[in-house]
């Protein structure tokens, strides 16, 4: 009978359920040693040890926690974002050193390949490690100020608290889903010294970690179809969350004053010389906001030169208030075309249906980005969704441990994607393709150490 799954071995406190590893009625798993092994492979380094003690290829999946973290605060990354992300990668590589010491005699049986029980790396020293590293998270944290002291200190104990008390429990997914979300949180304490406005983005990614580690905790035996299909529908909630919603016929962005937006009325290139209306008038809403001094200046200097065809350049309007005329005749009839535009009367064609040439412009480039902001959710939550459905989908098919160790494996590079996407959801976009970029690195690396 396997011993109980150790949620911690791959992607730290994203989940890092145990791939590959060996137990009763299976195969060995990758690197597991086999008899005359010892001969025929050459004793790996320390270095090497030490690498695959700290599973160094799932730290790309840390600095996406802090970067949307920062991202959800609407602010820009700054020096303490940097110190966040050295105390995530401290306190992150301290819980992959803890979690070898604690389960060190487990391994000695089930995976007698890894550092501490093939004697590359002494228990001590593992235990040693986790605590310098666990130290330096929250000096690092420290400098970045007391709010982001504030959230590592309740991480690192979380990490603790997980490998040493709490992984075999019910509580295991809990604790993995609250430090990933403790991590996220960390960003944004660090940034901008403010937490709340980055807890939905910390509830969606752990609502993530929760499904994959809950996962993870049957992948060394058949279990039951119910995890994997929970994970799925979690995948289903939360890429419908992270997607942003386009009403029907309309583009991601349309601005007021720009084709698509009804409300706005039309633009010039849908006008015609036919439906402009006459130059020498206003509208009577445009009248209306003319000052009631600005007409009494225009009477007292058309009576003043006793010319009664001044008088016809201003028209009574249902309302009782004459209505001025714009452009040049406005200033011929008392009133300067500057003050008529600086009064609703603009003089540019744009600005006769109501969207000056400059505002029309800063808008028009609003809804370009805004376009191109969209787009990139909408192919952050495209991968992130498309990464981890059909593993699940197998798994819940075929609850058996290969199965649902790939769908394990799934859930965590998905991470990545979640993370960009989380990212770019805030509106920052470069953040979310620097997150997106971690992706293949990770892959890259993963080929060389593994992270199980």
């Amino acid at each position: 009978m396997s011993a109980p799954v150790s949620s911690s071995r791959v992607g730290g406190w994203l989940i890092g359920a145990r791939t590959g590893r060996s137990g009763p009625g299976r195969a060995p798993g990758r690197g597991a040693e086999t008899p005359g092994s010892a001969v025929r492979t050459r004793r790996p380094g320390r270095a090497r040890a030490w690498a695959e003690l700290l599973r160094l290829p799932a730290l790309f999946t840390v600095p996406g926690d802090v970067l949307a973290g920062a991202a959800a605060t609407s602010a820009r990354a700054n020096s303490r974002t940097l110190l966040a992300i050295g105390s995530s990668l401290c306190l992150y590589e301290a819980g992959m050193a803890l979690n070898d010491w604690a389960d060190r005699t487990e391994d000695a049986a089930e995976r007698p390949h890894r550092p501490i029980p093939s004697g590359r790396i002494r228990p001590a020293e593992a235990l040693t490690a986790a605590c310098a590293l666990t130290a330096a998270g929250l000096t690092l944290a420290a400098r970045a100020g007391r709010p982001a002291l504030a959230v590592a200190a309740p991480l690192a104990a979380t990490v603790w608290a997980y490998d040493l008390a709490l992984k075999h429990t019910p509580a295991g997914p809990v604790a993995m889903a609250a430090a990933r979300g403790l991590d996220l949180l960390l960003g944004a304490a660090a940034t901008t010294g403010r937490a709340r406005e980055a807890i939905p983005s910390a509830a969606l990614l752990g609502t993530h970690t929760l499904a994959v580690t809950t996962v993870s905790r049957q992948e060394t035996r058949n279990g039951s179809p119910l995890p994997p299909l929970a994970a799925l529908a979690a995948t289903a909630l939360l890429t419908r969350l992270i997607t942003p919603r386009l009403p029907a016929g309309r583009g991601p962005a349309a601005a007021p004053g720009l084709a698509g937006n009804p409300a706005s009325g039309p633009i010039d290139s849908d006008l015609s010389p036919s439906t402009t209306p006459a130059p020498t008038q206003i509208t009577q809403a445009a009248a209306e906001a003319v000052p009631r001094r600005l007409v009494g200046a225009a009477v007292s200097a058309a009576a003043s030169r006793g010319a009664r065809g001044t008088l016809r350049g201003l028209r009574t309007t249902p309302a009782g208030r004459p209505a001025l005329m714009r452009g040049p005749r406005a200033a011929t009839h008392g009133l300067p075309a500057t003050r008529a535009a600086t009064h609703g009367l603009p003089a540019t064609r744009a600005a006769t249906h109501g969207l000056p040439a400059t505002r029309a412009t800063t808008t028009a480039g609003t809804a370009l980005r805004t376009s191109a902001t969209a787009a990139l959710r909408t192919t952050l939550s495209a991968a992130y969704a498309a990464t981890v459905v059909r593993p699940y989908f197998h798994a819940a098919l075929n609850p058996s441990p290969p199965l649902t160790q790939r769908a394990v494996g799934s859930g965590i590079r998905a991470t990545i994607p979640l993370q960009a996407a989380l990212a770019a959801r805030s509106g920052a976009r470069t953040g979310a393709l620097l997150v997106a970029a971690l992706a293949p690195l990770g892959r890259k690396f993963a080929r060389k150490v593994s992270v199980t």
